[in-house]
């Protein structure tokens, strides 16, 4: 069977440049996020260059791109969050495109490495502490404070919350992170079945009928995975970013 963590394994495709005692190497990895911005740039510019009236299929897609982030946005943290709209639909149209293009045979799948996602995350989680105590000072400890306590468990919900608000960064990148990983590992897994089972001649090529039939549904529901992930770490986004505006709803 071939190995299922091979295909995340990190290759330098470019030598290496020294920087300050540091090696700084372009690898896959980095290769395939530029793939993805430059998808999306593609998509967004020249999909949108012409401004039909009557919109062509690409122009439909990001029109409905742009409309999907700005309801998502308007739905949890109010008009006051559009002003994060760059942020958010950059966030989501980034982690979809490497979610999708990884599911390409031979490509390589960004989000399935724990380094890219925290750092996603640790860019939302600095955003909301950043934009909260800018905004509203002191009062960003609100968040910490619900509304009608009791007063003698007060301190025990003050923990809880900070515990919950610290774990965030956490909870948000390993999401993205393990159901990325769990399913290419699956898929490998079962594609390595159909080549071991066709080995074994008519007898085989018969027996691979299954696992072939489940690897073809395991990519149709990975393909749906790495679009509600997107949109999952898009939606927690804004309901972080909604505790910053308002700390103490």
């Amino acid at each position: 069977m071939a190995d299922p963590i091979h295909q995340f394994q990190i290759v330098d495709l470019l030598p290496a440049v020294k920087i300050g005692g540091h090696e700084i190497a372009f690898t896959n990895s980095a290769a395939f996020m530029v793939v993805a911005v430059g998808s999306i740039a593609a998509l967004m510019l020249g999909a949108t260059s012409k401004r039909a009236i009557v919109p062509g299929r690409m122009q439909s897609i990001a029109e409905l791109s742009y409309e999907f982030v700005a309801n998502t946005i308007k739905s949890t943290a109010g008009n006051e969050g559009m002003k994060f709209f760059p942020f958010v639909f950059s966030l989501f149209m980034f982690i979809l495109a490497v979610n999708l293009i990884g599911l390409i045979p031979y490509a390589f799948t960004v989000t399935t490495h724990i380094i890219i996602t925290a750092a996603l995350a640790l860019s939302v989680f600095l955003t909301v502490l950043v934009y909260g105590f800018w905004k509203h000072g002191l009062h960003f400890f609100n968040l910490f404070v619900p509304k009608g306590i009791p007063i003698y468990i007060l301190p025990l919900i003050v923990l809880i919350e900070v515990m919950s608000f610290l774990s965030r960064p956490i909870s948000h990148s390993v999401r993205l992170f393990a159901n990325m990983l769990a399913g290419h590992i699956t898929l490998k897994v079962f594609a390595s079945f159909v080549t071991m089972l066709t080995a074994f001649g008519a007898f085989g090529w018969a027996g691979a009928v299954l696992p072939l039939g489940l690897t073809v549904a395991l990519t149709a529901l990975e393909a749906l995975v790495a679009v509600l992930q997107a949109y999952v770490f898009a939606i927690l986004t804004c309901i972080y970013l909604n505790d910053a505006i308002h700390p103490g709803h």
